[in-house]
């Protein structure tokens, strides 16, 4: 007989629906990760109790983690679903548990909308802001260090895995968590990123921004990409209280 998987997933047909679980199971096989899993239930949506139901929704893009959608809660745990290996999680045939992230509206079964994340990407304008209707000519230049320090900044993929651990993020806050505090940071790093550094830096002294970080630290545990998360909130509370000190004094 077949090795079998046995997942439970957390159900839920739309947003204003009630939750609830189905269990599948489905065949084993060498090097599965959960994105692969899903797939098979999706071809044939019955259930452990042999009931037809309708296929399992979630998000996905790269299958490489890389983008982020299809970051989930995988055994009570904020995971990337394309790159945790059933073997790994459940050694010895374990029941697997799905659910979606809970700091993010519930669109439909383990598919979360992250407009919440990406509007504060856009309150904080996370990007370089610079006219592209004629050639520049080569971008600045800076150094092997330099490099260094930005690259791990620049390794976020928007996943909401810091703002599904963290406790300051909930439905009683506005609290915009640590990754677009950490893109802002990357881009005031930036030669040309810097010629917004106050705006970026007075957009996170606003409700919600970096003064309401309760400093748990779960995000830079939890970051997939082990991304120096408290450092950038420290860096920016620090620039933060500078231009606020600065402000005071020129009043």
């Amino acid at each position: 007989m077949s090795k079998q998987i046995r997942f439970k997933i957390k159900r839920q047909a739309d947003p204003s629906s009630n939750p609830y679980y189905e269990e599948f199971e489905i065949k084993w096989e060498p090097g599965l990760n959960v994105i692969a899993a899903l797939m098979q239930i999706q071809k044939n949506p019955i259930t452990h109790g042999g009931k037809l139901t309708a296929p399992v929704t979630w998000d996905s893009a790269c299958l490489e983690e890389v983008c982020g959608a299809c970051t989930m809660i995988i055994n009570g745990k904020v995971r990337q679903a394309c790159s945790t290996l059933v073997d790994k999680i459940a050694p010895n045939g374990e029941t697997i548990t799905l659910e979606p992230m809970t700091k993010f509206p519930v669109v439909r079964d383990l598919m979360v909308d992250r407009s919440r994340l990406f509007e504060s990407m856009k309150r904080v304008k996370a990007w370089i802001q610079l006219d592209g209707a004629h050639d520049l000519g080569p971008g600045p230049r800076y150094s092997q260090e330099q490099w260094v320090d930005r690259y791990d900044l620049s390794r976020c993929f928007t996943c909401g895995t810091c703002l599904e651990v963290c406790p300051q993020v909930n439905s009683k806050t506005k609290f915009i968590g640590a990754a677009p505090i950490s893109q802002a940071r990357l881009m005031n790093l930036h030669p040309s990123g810097a010629m917004n550094k106050t705006e970026r830096v007075e957009a996170i002294m606003g409700e919600g921004g970096v003064l309401d970080c309760g400093n748990a630290q779960n995000c830079v545990r939890a970051c997939p990409k082990e991304i120096p998360l408290t450092t950038s909130l420290a860096d920016m509370m620090r620039a933060a209280t500078k231009h606020a000190f600065t402000a005071w004094l020129k009043r």
